[in-house]
């Protein structure tokens, strides 16, 4: 399920971002500029979601959703706040679209008769292997 522009924008209405100074590296930079971008996004108030999408969220994305029924998303890679909020919508997009997938049920399939033969084969072979390694009968 690829989210068109139109999803993207409508989704993009109900983020609220904020930002905090980043930790680790970044020399003095870090120590007085706010860059790491945290997003926001009520699954719970969404209008853009069915309660069926919204519950396939919350069991995939159970780790990044707080008591509130909010989904965060955190980023500090970058040096600027606005290449940190790309990022971060970038993920957000991602992790939505993932959850949302549906994945198709695994058909079994039984063995071909070469594939059956092939394993007796190498299983013999084993067993023989281990035969010669035995010291002979006195």
């Amino acid at each position: 399920m690829k989210f068109e522009e139109t999803i993207k924008k409508q989704l993009e209405t109900e983020v609220v971002f904020s930002a905090t100074r980043s930790s680790g590296p970044g020399g003095q930079n870090v120590n007085k500029v706010n860059t790491q971008v945290e997003l926001r996004f009520s699954v719970k108030n969404s209008e853009l979601f069915s309660n069926e999408e919204k519950d396939r969220i919350f069991l995939k994305l159970k780790n990044r959703i707080n008591s509130e029924g909010e989904f965060i998303v955190t980023s500090q890679t970058g040096r600027t706040q606005l290449n940190n909020k790309e990022n971060a919508l970038e993920k957000f997009f991602e992790l939505i679209e993932k959850a949302l997938t549906i994945r198709k049920k695994r058909l079994k399939s039984t063995p071909t008769a070469a594939s059956r033969l092939k394993r007796l084969e190498s299983k013999k072979s084993q067993a023989l292997k281990k035969q010669l390694r035995k010291p002979p009968d006195s």
